[in-house]
């Protein structure tokens, strides 16, 4: 069962076409993005973006390998460069999870994607790095999404769901389906349908942390524990906050 809470985005009158699943941050969690995408079969979506982040985590090929079964459309988030630049051990370890063609797949993925007068990116428009949380100030958000021509931008990357508006632009924060920031277990998602529904979906978090940390997932150690012992999301956002002011 999905819990979910509601926004005003679209005018009065306006419905687009197509339902669209947002899944951001899946981070390689097969059982939460599973569970996701059956939630969205239920609610007969006519597509799924893929918003970043997929292939960073214990089962990437399998995450990646799913999504495009589902005819997903793509965005980078900065896992799929680092993937693609080896940037580090657990960057590498996936990297070498992937065949030839999904490493040159995840290397030309787009850094964001316009559908129904929506924009998707996975931080901002300009960047698939740059931190914006619930904690920003308007100056920073302003500066991020402000230049957009569409009323709704929908990101990802800090991994905690959030609803914002600055100077006539939504910003909606999807969260994360594999490895959320919200102070509560589950797989965090955004159905945009006429409105933008923030959705929580309940999936077996044991199972996924047992997944880890037997794929042999260098980072098994502190990606189960994230799991199985959320941390305050308002002290993941400060922190995120403490970094981008560094």
């Amino acid at each position: 069962m999905a819990a979910s809470r509601r926004g005003s985005w679209p005018p009065r009158g306006s419905v687009p076409p197509v339902r669209v699943a947002a899944l951001y941050d899946v981070h390689g969690n097969l059982p939460a993005l599973e569970a996701v995408l059956a939630e969205a079969g239920r609610e007969r979506v006519d597509l799924v973006v893929a918003g970043g982040d997929v292939v960073w985590g214990p089962r990437p090929s399998e995450c990646l390998r799913l999504l495009r079964e589902a005819r997903a459309a793509f965005v980078r988030g900065n896992c799929e460069r680092e993937v693609a630049e080896r940037c580090d051990e657990a960057a590498a370890w996936c990297a070498d999870r992937l065949d030839d063609e999904e490493r040159v797949f995840v290397a030309s993925l787009p850094l964001a994607e316009r559908r129904e007068g929506v924009l998707f990116c996975h931080a901002t428009p300009r960047s698939d790095s740059e931190v914006v949380t619930v904690l920003s100030p308007d100056e920073r958000v302003r500066a991020a999404f402000g230049g957009v021509g569409e009323r709704l931008v929908v990101c990802g990357h800090t991994h905690r769901q959030y609803d914002r508006r600055v100077d006539g632009v939504r910003v909606v924060n999807a969260g994360s389906v594999g490895l959320p920031y919200e102070g509560r277990s589950g797989a965090f998602w955004a159905l945009v349908a006429g409105d933008v529904d923030l959705r929580c979906t309940a999936y077996d978090v044991e199972r996924a942390a047992a997944d880890a940390e037997a794929s042999g997932f260098p980072a098994a150690d502190v990606f189960s524990a994230a799991l199985r012992g959320p941390r305050p999301a308002d002290d993941v956002a400060a922190e995120f906050e403490a970094r981008a002011g560094a």
